[in-house]
């Protein structure tokens, strides 16, 4: 298949996850719960997987360690970056207007895509096997955040219908990210493995300062057994993936 084709296959499948609001019509509150609590725990392994196990064994055949880690870096950095200013989480009562506050989610939840678009050009233009496993991670990694702005935006005052719509309007800038990359990372191919670290970078920094803190308030013994079984099977999966589309 074509790289452009698997490229914009992908980034449409990553695109319509933002419709994943579609289960809050269904589910009750606590079995909410309950998904989120395995997606977030089987995402977590799944980015460190693929930053460990993936990107960065694959960059690493193609530039110096030095530049490959300092891709890595500037990923952690970027993601900082983005979160820190622009993709808001969370807005207590009283600290902000909640109002402005999903508008604000909505740019930075599409500047968030874009990137993930990007992203998956970058992997695809290093192989298709990077391409698939990098695009099965950011699946998995989106399924909870796109429930939390989901719910963000409800709790902002959007009816859930409206929701969803605007949800799914921010997740198509992946792929305007993705086309852009393609075009211009086609003509500039020793540049695409550093954005792979970059990337490396993104989903090593989600894994460790957003999903990983959220399990760590889980205190039962039991359900945090479960947790570090689910990082597990999400890691597993990745490196699966990794041996079957070697």
């Amino acid at each position: 298949m074509h790289p452009l084709a698997s490229i914009l296959i992908s980034v449409f499948i990553v695109s319509a996850v933002s419709l994943i609001g579609i289960v809050t019509f269904l589910l009750k509150t606590k079995s909410l719960d309950k998904v989120f609590f395995i997606l977030v725990s089987f995402a977590t392994g799944s980015l460190l997987g693929a930053a460990f196990l993936d990107l960065l064994p694959e960059a690493l055949d193609k530039v110096d360690p030095a530049q490959a880690f300092g891709g890595v870096l500037l990923g952690i950095m970027l993601f900082f970056l983005m979160e820190k200013f622009l993709y808001w989480y969370h807005c207590h009562e009283g600290e902000c207007d909640v109002h402005q506050f999903t508008y604000l989610n909505l740019i930075g939840d599409g500047i968030h895509n874009f990137l993930d678009g990007v992203i998956i050009a970058a992997a695809f233009l290093t192989s298709a096997s990077v391409g698939f496993i990098t695009t099965v991670a950011i699946v998995l990694h989106e399924i909870p955040q796109e429930l939390g702005d989901f719910g963000i935006l409800v709790y902002g005052g959007f009816s859930k219908g409206k929701a969803l719509m605007y949800n799914f309007i921010t997740a198509l800038t992946a792929v305007v990210g993705a086309v852009l990359a393609y075009f211009f990372l086609n003509k500039l191919g020793g540049f695409t493995p550093f954005i792979v670290c970059v990337a490396a970078g993104g989903f090593i920094y989600i894994a460790c300062t957003d999903l990983i803190p959220e399990l760590n308030k889980e205190r039962i013994a039991l359900r945090s057994i479960q947790q570090f079984i689910l990082i597990l099977l999400g890691i597993g999966v990745i490196l699966a993936g990794k041996l079957i589309f070697k």
